[in-house]
């Protein structure tokens, strides 16, 4: 072959070829083909990994996936022309000349099918893997990605990267979950393409024939899923890659930060402020001015003189303080931090072993190499600094890792748990082992608590480790929406635990869209408010008396939802599903949720739906999909598969509960820490399906619910026979509840069976309900409560072991 040739060839496809070889394995099959190896092993039933390389071996990725193939019967089928897997729900045909692969259900149905000619090819060294377009086909998920759900005809980068301001449909942003779940047919799977180089998702942009992913280099590595339904897939990628742990209590509750609070007595005028004027908080964050020159391990000694005597004192008050840390290591002689990290080759260097630097808020910096396991430690060592002051959270920023100029070269290098390679392949887990520096950190200064880290960057398996926010968002209503369709993907993607600022970053709200922007933040996994340096204050009583009403009666509300909200947190780190659900989970086959209209519903803790809509709109369609629906704010019934007119004042949120739903609920408190009244609201709104709720508990904040402490009560709904059935309670923690007050929505009550012991109905156990309020709200825009006068309740033990109700 000429070198022209050579060249020509190494600049057009080059295919997988035809199989060569091929022998079965302890999980499936490995084999060579005429120019790569390949690997298929069954993970589950419903998970199968396949690994193509040009290489001698294959280099998986060591971060994302924690989980080993298990021994699950399957049969190897072969004849002349190809090689059939079977495994209970997925049959994989594998052709042989070309290689080319086709997953079909077990009765024969096309999941999903490599393009016959292109299949596996080579550009270069990229590589891809294309996939021929099924009928009407959807994609969704692919984790922090902009757009709208129905990810077709785009395509998406994959490379982290600093974005402020970013538009609606930008991208690439902070994050990479190279993982998405395709929809056609009444079937479902998922693909997940762990290679962590630069990876291009393409759902059929700009041409009609295939889609495709492709990286830079190195292998092709993914795993497909298919199952019965959305949600199952999204719980085997969490199986594979890990779920969150319980976070702790105070993080689900309020959180405010700006750039920046300082100095101390402005912090701690910030707390006095929510509790003077009663508004639930817990979390007060401090950003890059808490630190000496931006140091990070400082605190400004003018600003801050004594920060553990400030500490101690929001402590006091109930709130608890969340620190930035960003990766960047001042290169000042005479720095401990940079000082150690040089001695110890600690920091990410030039091939030639110099230091890397980069500029970023310090000026010229060093950065900690989080690929290897020595600087991991050394991280969390350093943040004993924080730990002695009182710190209770880390919030990791700028972690993609983010310098000025916006480029980063990519020679520099990474130790990669010793594989030692280029930016090119370390840079989309660079923030995500700086998140697990910061947890392992958090955890190694304080064994008993349960850490609370925030992050910014992130990768797939993130969820492990961290909670997630957007970035830089923009204070306007397309934000707003936009902010929520990516927590709904993200939660597609495994991360259950995210948000975004509310009021947005940069920019500055109206008083109407930081109003609506709080109502919808209530029912978001985190909730933290954020605004920018050199903006108007955007504190909830900044925008006048009737957005601070507002804001504190959901807020409140917030607070009141807590059990549910717990108990969902409890379900996520079981099944990994999300507690902000895009309709496409339990709804991926009707069209009608990928309609612009209604793309942004969700689902929040599997019983409400919320349909988020501008503030300048005071009436807007709502699409209710399949079952029976309860307006919230008046119990009033609507019947799915059809759209509705619904009003939406600035202070009425469109929010609908689903039929045959148990919401719990508490009593007011100014914070987490605080004791409630130790009744448990429950509230059924009855419908015709059968439904459970797992009521949960444990202490909020210790690792003890993992050695069997916490409490766990299943309350089951026959909507066919009206009745209501309380299980035992099981595990060792004892409540803080000790009375449950049952509220019922469309039913009225029968008879209350206790141990199987029929129970006399007193007219005192019957009765009309009074506000659960302190306050005199605001005739006009008041937020009403869902204790209502129409709404019978009755009161009962909490501790007894069996309950039965049947209504009407």
């Amino acid at each position: 072959m000429t070198l022209t040739s050579k060249k020509t060839k190494e600049n057009q496809n080059v295919n997988i070829g035809k199989v060569v070889f091929w022998e079965k394995s302890l999980y499936g099959i490995s084999g060579k083909t005429e120019t790569a190896s390949f690997s298929i092993k069954v993970y589950d039933h419903s998970v199968i990994r396949i690994q193509v390389s040009r290489d001698e071996s294959f280099s998986p990725n060591p971060y994302s996936v924690i989980a080993i193939p298990k021994r699950v019967e399957l049969e190897i089928i072969e004849n002349n022309k190809e090689i059939i897997i079977e495994t209970s729900k997925i049959h994989l045909k594998i052709r042989l000349n070309p290689f080319c692969l086709t997953f079909l259900t077990v009765d024969g149905q096309v999941i999903n099918q490599d393009d016959p000619s292109f299949s596996v090819s080579w550009l270069g060294t990229e590589v891809s893997n294309y996939k021929k377009i099924q009928e009407d086909e959807k994609f969704i998920g692919l984790g922090e990605k902009t757009g709208n759900l129905n990810r077709a005809g785009r395509a998406y980068t994959n490379w982290n990267t600093d974005y402020f301001a970013y538009g609606v449909n930008d991208d690439p942003l902070y994050m990479s979950i190279p993982f998405f779940i395709g929809l056609h047919n009444q079937l479902s799977y998922g693909i997940f393409f762990d290679n962590t180089h630069k990876t291009v998702f393409n759902f059929g942009a700009s041409n009609n024939r295939f889609i495709y992913y492709s990286a830079d280099d190195g292998d092709l590595d993914y795993y497909f899923f298919h199952d019965e339904n959305v949600g199952q897939i999204i719980t085997a990628y969490t199986e594979l890659t890990g779920k969150m742990d319980m976070p702790p209590l105070w993080s689900l509750g309020f959180q405010q930060c700006r750039y920046s609070y300082y100095p101390d007595s402005e912090v701690i005028t910030l707390a006095s402020t929510f509790r003077d004027k009663k508004i639930p908080a817990d979390v007060i964050y401090l950003d890059i001015h808490h630190m000496e020159k931006y140091k990070v391990f400082t605190f400004d000694e003018e600003k801050f003189p004594d920060p553990k005597a400030m500490i101690e004192r929001l402590r006091e008050k109930g709130f608890k303080v969340v620190v930035i840390m960003d990766p960047g290591i001042k290169t000042d002689k005479g720095y401990l931090p940079y000082d150690e990290g040089k001695e110890k080759e600690l920091f990410v260097t030039y091939p030639d072993g110099e230091i890397y630097e980069g500029q970023v808020w310090p000026g010229w910096c060093a950065f900690p190499d989080f690929t290897k396991a020595e600087v991991r430690n050394w991280w969390g060592e350093k943040m004993s600094f924080y730990k002695d002051a009182g710190v209770h959270g880390y919030w990791t920023d700028m972690n993609e890792p983010a310098s000025w100029g916006q480029f980063t070269p990519n020679l520099i290098n990474f130790h990669y748990e010793g594989e030692e390679v280029s930016h090119r392949k370390a840079r989309n887990v660079y923030g995500f082992q700086m998140a697990r520096s910061a947890m392992e950190g958090s955890l190694m200064q304080n064994p008993e608590e349960r850490p609370f880290v925030l992050t910014r960057s992130g990768y797939s398996g993130i969820q492990r480790y961290a909670a997630a926010w957007t970035g830089d968002n923009v204070s306007s209503e397309e934000h707003m929406l936009a902010g929520i369709r990516l927590i709904n993907s993200l939660g597609l993607s495994g991360i259950s635990f995210a948000g975004y600022d509310v009021g947005g970053f940069a920019g500055e709200a109206s008083k109407s869209l930081f109003a609506r922007w709080m109502s919808i933040a209530v029912f978001a996994p985190l909730l933290r408010a954020h605004s920018m340096i050199n903006s108007n204050d955007a504190e909830p009583w900044a925008f006048g008396e009737e957005v601070e009403e507002i804001s504190r009666n959901y807020i409140k509300l917030r607070y009141r939802l807590l059990p549910t909200i717990y108990a969902s947190f409890y379900k996520s780190t079981e099944t990994g599903l999300p507690l902000a659900r895009s309709l496409a989970v339990d709804y991926s086959h009707d069209n009608k949720i990928f309609e612009t209209l209604f793309q942004n519903q969700y689902i929040f803790c599997d019983s409400f739906l919320i349909a988020p809509v501008e503030s300048s709109k005071e009436i807007m369609k709502v699409y209710l999909p399949e079952g029976d629906w309860y307006y919230l704010f008046d119990s009033k019934l609507h019947h799915g598969n059809q759209v509705i007119y619904q009003d939406c004042p600035i202070n009425y949120l469109p929010v609908f509960i689903k039929a045959s739903s148990l919401i719990a609920m508490q009593s007011d408190v100014s914070h987490t820490g605080e004791q409630h009244d130790g009744v448990l609201r429950l509230h059924l709104y009855v419908g015709k399906n059968k439904t459970s709720y797992l009521h949960y508990e444990d202490d909020g904040h210790s690792m003890n619910y993992k050695n069997g402490q916490l409490l766990k009560r299943e309350i089951l709904w026959d909507g066919e026979n009206n009745r209501l059935e309380f299980l035992p309670i099981e595990g060792s923690f004892k409540s803080k509840f000790s009375s449950i007050k049952l509220y019922v929505h469309g039913k009225k009550i029968k008879s209350i069976k206790v141990d199987g012991k029929e129970r006399s109905i007193h007219k005192e156990n019957i009765a009309f309900l009074e506000k659960l309020t302190d306050f005199d709200p605001l005739p006009d825009n008041t937020l009403p409560y869902l204790e209502s006068k129409d709404v019978p309740y009755t009161v009962f033990d909490h501790f007894r072991n069996h309950f039965i109700i049947e209504m009407d």
